[in-house]
């Protein structure tokens, strides 16, 4: 079943009592497209510019005019047209363009272009509805639209209906990495359609090709190199029914399995979908008093749903008594806005297992779940080991899947890591299956897994032989965007790792598929390019190695990887050998090998390496200190310690802070870098260290404050370096900032602040959360501008991060910028940059201080009109590869010139 059945067949509240006003209407896509393009762009851009450039969507098209590319003989491109399959499928090529010219000076980064499709959609009324209905008796229909691997779409009136100049598009997220859990986007009609005959609305697309998404088209079978977007797009009337009414959507359940009849995990979830309405989820109760003797399940919090907004409901299970079952019938209480009480039936399926055993495991592994970030029903993959504990556990192999997997469904991921004499394989989800690359949420998600099975496995008698040590070391393992996954985690918590085995990983996006073909670049400044770029900086992978210079690696590369090229495992391994020639790092290099192939982690050199490095005597990592090393970070929030060092604040977030630490006898000399606090746990042991130097200021063993396991921490204030206080709850604050993704890493579910009195400020706020939802499995919950005030007030705001949707008419964004507490201010309702007025069609988005939690954030999208929303909306930080600082102004020239229209950013 796709996305698209999970929203036509929902079980749930009068979901069979359909309003004989809404249903019978149908919608038809027309099978002819008008395609403009090729347009040099690179990878992600098209969050800057507008999705329908080089066209201006508030004005008439010219189907007959030429447009500037430098990819087409001649300099102009045209339209031509294109005609879509049954199913759907749009396949999009430009044959006349010669790629293969392209290829031989701008490699992959000449495929990659940008095209902005045309089509239209025809929304039929019933047949017995009568012409004297008027508009008040009639609810327009809604449409549902899938649109897989399109980068976003927006419906129009049609011209023909005299569209009014200047109407500003409202784009839509597509599900451009066509992940099957991902549901069709609910759309609003522009304008009513007729009552008694056929409407047409105009559909575009904004057609981006990527080739980390879709592939070199030499590798797809495609001889002459000529790169086909193939987009799949479905629109459907989604029948309205009477009243406010909610749905349950099976698919986006989330369940535990049970071993021996007992829970694997706590966490239960039941995804839910508002049809028509708001609604609270508010109580739980089971059917019978059988399963109440068994199973404990509460609400572990009231849910609030949007109209349209899906979210995972979630269910703590406490058990009392083995459940051998299959199903677990569940009964949620909800209540309307308009406070009417409903009871949802439903089911929650389990699989049932065995107690493992040397010789018999699940084929697919055991699913466990937990709570991520304290209230999101999560679930992962384990194998558990052949047998248990021998003395002190061992660490468990975390594995990061690569790009498009779903562990949940492909079992091949789990299979393909060997099972371990004493370790378990723990294979987390990073939240989808792209995440956000194993970096921020999906980061957090990976260790929350492993810290989750902890806490399982202490839960019953018969699985404590098989248990893990707190906060354990792992050894990390991944493939692709999982083995990037694994250099990347290996850098930021070097602390927690025994070994690396990261195979076909990337470098880093920029060196993935070049820039080189940037639109923007021809517009933009040199130096604000440069500042937009250090939003990459956190992810560029080879500017951290200095923190594995001392860590056992293995690297893994097929010979003739044609999806990651093989340079890049070389290019790992020949930066850390410039930190540490000594280091101990190989490159296992399979010769004719592509991207993926049998045996890539199932063979003797891998299964050696993984026995030794999760067999041999535990030692902390900072026990095994070498007498240098240097410890880089670029965001605090995002990094751990290394040998017990580790970095607090920076002096100038943005750029790299680095901590280089000589060890000389009974002395240990510092220098930093643009370093502001850092902290200091275990390594400083009272008489083994004389006295401890930084940057040229000694401090004397007998100031040093050691007593046991004691935490030593310095600040910097005007150049000096101060001793603190060495306990943890005095330890300097981590520096949350550093770029505007960080509001995606949550504590707990995001809140959705908009303004009940703006037109658009309700769609925003809802394609805002669908985004969180569909691209990372991130809940957040949609209140209105009094709401938050009141929660402001109350302080009951939660330690979430916080997006605000303000257009200088909300009372809460007032109250949070007259705290002054950023360059940005409110001045009679008018956006500030340190006291400058900024310009009424900008569109500003800038981290801000949480008014409650210190490590969290509050981030705004500020605008004036509805222009700027939809830029704004475009620049929200949902993928990775985005260069979007902690604060950037764009003005309507970015739709055309991309960064080149930004006014500032920092």
């Amino acid at each position: 079943m796709d996305a698209r059945d999970q929203l036509q067949k929902p079980v749930g509240v009068d979901s069979s009592d359909h309003d004989h006003r809404t249903a019978g209407w149908r919608v038809s896509t027309a099978k002819e497209w008008n395609v403009l393009g090729p347009f040099p762009i690179h990878a992600r851009e098209q969050h800057f510019m507008s999705p329908s450039f080089p066209l201006n969507l508030s004005e008439p098209i010219d189907f007959k005019a030429k447009w500037p590319s430098s990819y087409s003989d001649g300099g102009e491109v045209e339209w031509t047209t294109a005609r879509s399959n049954l199913d759907g499928t749009l396949n999009i090529s430009f044959p006349d363009i010669r790629w293969a010219s392209l290829r031989a000076t701008e490699g992959w980064a000449g495929v990659q272009h940008h095209s902005i499709l045309h089509t239209t959609i025809t929304v039929t009324p019933p047949p017995d509805l009568s012409s004297d209905f008027s508009y008040r008796h009639i609810d327009p229909p809604r449409l549902l639209v899938d649109l897989i691997q399109g980068s976003f779409f927006t419906i129009l009136p049609s011209e023909d209906r005299q569209r009014p100049i200047g109407a500003i598009p409202q784009w839509y997220m597509g599900n451009i990495y066509a992940m099957n859990h991902v549901l069709p986007q609910a759309v609003s009609l522009p304008d009513m359609p007729s009552l008694t005959r056929p409407t047409t609305y105009e559909l575009f697309v904004s057609g981006d090709y990527e080739i980390r998404l879709f592939g070199d088209p030499l590798s797809n079978g495609n001889k002459d190199g000529i790169p086909v977007l193939s987009i799949q797009l479905s629109v459907e009337v989604e029948p309205i029914p009477k009243g406010n009414t909610v749905a349950i959507i099976p698919q986006h359940g989330v369940a535990c399995d049970f071993v021996d009849g007992w829970a694997f995990g706590d966490a239960l979830g039941v995804g839910m979908r508002s049809v028509s309405g708001w609604w609270t989820v508010d109580g739980v109760s089971l059917g019978t008093r059988e399963l109440i003797d068994r199973l404990n399940i509460t609400l572990l919090q009231n849910i609030t749903l949007a109209p349209t907004q899906t979210r995972i409901v979630p269910l703590k299970l406490v058990q009392l008594l083995p459940f051998g079952g299959l199903e677990i019938p569940i009964s949620l209480h909800l209540t309307s806005q308009e406070n009417k009480k409903e009871i949802l039936q439903t089911s929650v399926t389990v699989r049932q297992h065995p107690h493992w055993s040397p010789s018999e495991i699940p084929a697919a592994g055991i699913q466990a779940t937990y709570f991520y970030g304290t209230s999101t029903p999560t679930a992962f993959m384990v194998t558990p080991p052949e047998d248990p504990n021998e003395g002190r556990p061992k660490p468990p192999v975390l594995a990061l899947h690569g790009a498009g997997v779903d562990i949940l469904t492909m079992p091949f991921w789990i299979q393909a890591v060997p099972r371990q004499r004493h370790s378990w394989i723990v294979a987390p989800t990073g939240r989808t299956a792209w995440g956000l690359d194993w970096h921020g949420p999906s980061a957090i998600d990976a260790w929350g897994c492993v810290d989750a099975l902890h806490d399982i496995l202490k839960r019953r008698e018969a699985w404590r032989g098989y248990e893990l040590a707190e906060n354990t070391r792992v050894l990390l393992l991944g493939h692709s965007n999982g083995g990037q996954g694994a250099w990347w985690n290996a850098e930021r918590y070097p602390d927690r790792i025994v070994g690396v085995i990261p195979a076909a990983g990337y470098l880093k996006s920029q060196l993935y598929v070049s820039l080189i073909q940037s639109h923007s670049a021809h517009y933009v400044d040199p130096t604000l390019r440069a500042i937009l770029e250090t939003a990459l900086t956190a992810d560029d992978n080879d500017l951290f190695l200095s923190n594995l210079a001392h860590t056992p690696i293995l690297a893994i590369h097929g010979g003739d990887d044609d999806n990651v090229p093989v340079w890049h495992s070389r290019a790992y391994v020949s930066t850390l050998k410039t930190w540490n020639p000594n280091a101990s790092v190989a490159l296992r290099e399979d010769p004719g090998q592509l991207h993926w192939y049998t045996g890539l982690f199932d063979n003797a050199d891998v299964r050696e390496y993984m026995r030794t490095m999760l067999e041999s005597k535990p030692q902390s990592a900072i026990g095994q200190s070498p007498n240098s090393f240097t410890l880089t970070v670029s965001i605090p929030a995002e990094s751990g310690s290394l040998h017990g060092w580790r970095i607090h604040q920076l002096l100038i977030p943005g750029r790299l802070g680095r901590l280089s630490v000589k060890v000389n006898g009974a002395s240990v000399d510092v220098r930093t870098h643009n370093v502001g606090a850092f902290s200091v746990r275990h390594a400083l042991r009272p008489g083994q260290v004389n006295n401890l130097v930084v940057d040229g200021i000694t401090f004397p063993q007998d100031g040093l404050k050691l007593s046991g396991d004691t935490v030593v921490y310095f600040s910097c204030t005007d150049g000096t370096w101060q001793q603190g206080l060495s306990t943890d709850n005095l330890l300097p604050a981590i520096q949350p900032s550093g770029r505007m993704a960080s509001i995606l890493t949550s504590p707990t579910p995001l809140t959705v602040v908009y303004e009940p009195s703006s037109r658009s400020s309700l769609s925003a706020a809802l394609r805002v959360a669908a985004a969180l939802y569909g691209y990372h499995q991130l809940d957040a919950e949609i209140i209105g501008d009094a709401e938050a005030v009141r929660r402001l007030s109350n302080e009951s705001l939660g330690a979430g991060n916080i997006i605000v949707l303000a257009s200088g008419i909300g009372r809460f964004a007032e109250l949070l910028l007259t705290q002054q507490r950023t360059a940005f201010s409110l001045e009679g309702g008018s956006l500030l940059l340190r006291g400058k007025p900024l310009s009424p069609e900008s569109a500003a988005l800038f981290l801000h201080p949480h008014p409650h939690v210190s490590a969290s954030s509050v981030l705004f999208l500020y605008v004036r009109d509805d222009s700027g929303l939809e830029r704004a909306l475009r620049l929200f930080p949902i993928r990775t590869g985005v260069p979007v600082p902690d604060w950037v102004v764009t003005t309507a020239s970015t739709d055309e010139f991309g960064a080149g229209g930004i006014e500032g950013a920092g």
